[in-house]
């Protein structure tokens, strides 16, 4: 089975972005598929925070703790050390993309892209909602994670 190191990228790494590490890192135990995982923000707004407490409250719901994570800024070297970097919106894969060396391997897309059901490829951003937006993020999220996982299954197959 081939390893995949995959990174998810939001603005501050305190709401989508962890939620999506945690989801993933939780379908990827389920299913036996081996993913190393972190995330980042491409601002420095939250570095050394935990998620928001709302993240972390709607990801208990179900069974994930992100409540271990740590907030940090997305670095050049992760362009070289990550098969996936995962954007949750256009304007942080727009800053993705400007700080991406031309000599990175790594493959930078909006994780929206995976399931259909996504509004553009965005995950919204609950930080300035209440609790539902961050019910409706773990919803979404998660649609978008079994996605994903499913594309590098079907990658992981045909490699064989």
């Amino acid at each position: 089975m081939r390893s995949f190191k995959v990174l998810t990228v939001c603005l501050g790494n305190i709401c989508r972005s962890p939620a999506a590490q945690g989801i993933l890192e939780n379908i990827a135990t389920t299913q036996q598929l081996h993913l190393e995982l972190d995330s980042a923000g491409t601002a420095a707004y939250h570095i050394g925070n935990p998620p928001d407490s709302r993240s972390i409250s709607a990801l208990r719901k179900v069974g994930i703790d992100i409540s271990g994570q740590k907030a940090r800024q997305v670095r050049v070297v992760d362009f070289h050390e990550f098969d996936w970097i995962l954007a949750m919106d256009r304007a942080n894969l727009a800053n993705l993309r400007k700080i991406q060396p031309e000599d990175s391997s790594a493959k930078v897309v909006m994780f929206g892209e995976f399931n259909e059901q996504a509004n553009f490829g965005e995950v919204d951003d609950p930080y300035y909602g209440g609790t539902e937006g961050f019910a409706c993020m773990r919803e979404h999220l998660t649609d978008i994670a079994n996605a994903f996982v499913l594309h590098l299954n079907s990658k992981d197959n045909t490699n064989r």
